[in-house]
């Protein structure tokens, strides 16, 4: 037996469907509209984050009843659903030029990018956001950068799998060092700076040769725990290598 098909679908590409030229419905006009609805949840999680995201506050910030909200979109998950699409929607897509390096390079900036201005992208899981259109637009001027370079397609897609996840996972230590400093109310370099004695103190009783040989060069480097743009810089270089050694064998 056949499942029904998702109704997400028809929502996610609202804007894409050609019109079934029925004439409109009569009476009053809704007061909002999908996208601003969903407008409205972007704003939200921006602002407070996934988690606090709630079908009766986004009703309240679009000034429509709590049931109401359910005839614009079936529930929370389509919801994020939807506002996936429509913030990778506004992210603007350069021509695909230059070597593979820089193409790679430039579609984990344009991910990073994505995840520094919502950072709750990070938290969202469990849902399809690959539907939509605008998803399915970024997912095809990915693959351009690697498109020709001698990849079959099921290392393509794992090629760009690898560099967008590898850039996710920099814009989540990004967030986890913005979200500490901002709970401390102290910078790395100020914690540090702070306990420094004390921790040569309490370490003193063992010997680091290595550890602390690095981890003087690596915080005078960065004056801070970490550094996630060399992360990013050194770790994608890595990652370009590799891709470039298995297309030269």
């Amino acid at each position: 037996m056949s499942a029904d098909p998702d109704p997400t679908l028809r929502l996610l590409w609202r804007h894409v469907l050609p019109s079934d030229g029925t004439a409109p419905k009569r009476g009053r006009r809704p007061k909002v509209s999908v996208d601003d609805v969903v407008d409205a949840a972007i704003e939200l999680a921006d602002r407070d984050g996934l988690d606090a995201l709630s079908m009766r506050g986004l009703a309240e910030r679009v000034g429509v009843g709590a049931m109401s909200l359910y005839t614009y979109v079936a529930g929370r998950d389509d919801l994020v659903v939807l506002m996936v699409d429509q913030v990778v929607g506004r992210a603007d897509l350069p021509p695909m030029t230059g070597d593979l390096r820089a193409r790679l390079t430039l579609v984990a900036e344009v991910q990073l990018a994505d995840h520094r201005a919502h950072p709750w992208l990070l938290d969202v899981g469990g849902v399809r956001a690959w539907l939509g259109p605008n998803v399915a637009d970024r997912y095809e001027w990915q693959l351009s950068a690697v498109e020709g370079v001698g990849l079959d397609d099921l290392e393509m897609d794992q090629t760009i799998t690898l560099v967008t996840g590898f850039a996710a996972n920099v814009a989540r230590a990004e967030h986890a060092v913005r979200r500490t400093e901002r709970e401390s109310g102290m910078t790395d370099a100020e914690w540090w700076e702070a306990n420094y004695e004390a921790l040569a103190e309490v370490m003193s009783h063992r010997e680091y040769p290595i550890a602390g040989r690095v981890g003087s060069a690596a915080g005078e480097a960065y004056q801070a725990g970490r550094d996630p743009r060399r992360e990013l810089e050194f770790g994608l270089a890595r990652i370009l290598d590799g891709l470039e050694a298995h297309l030269g064998r």
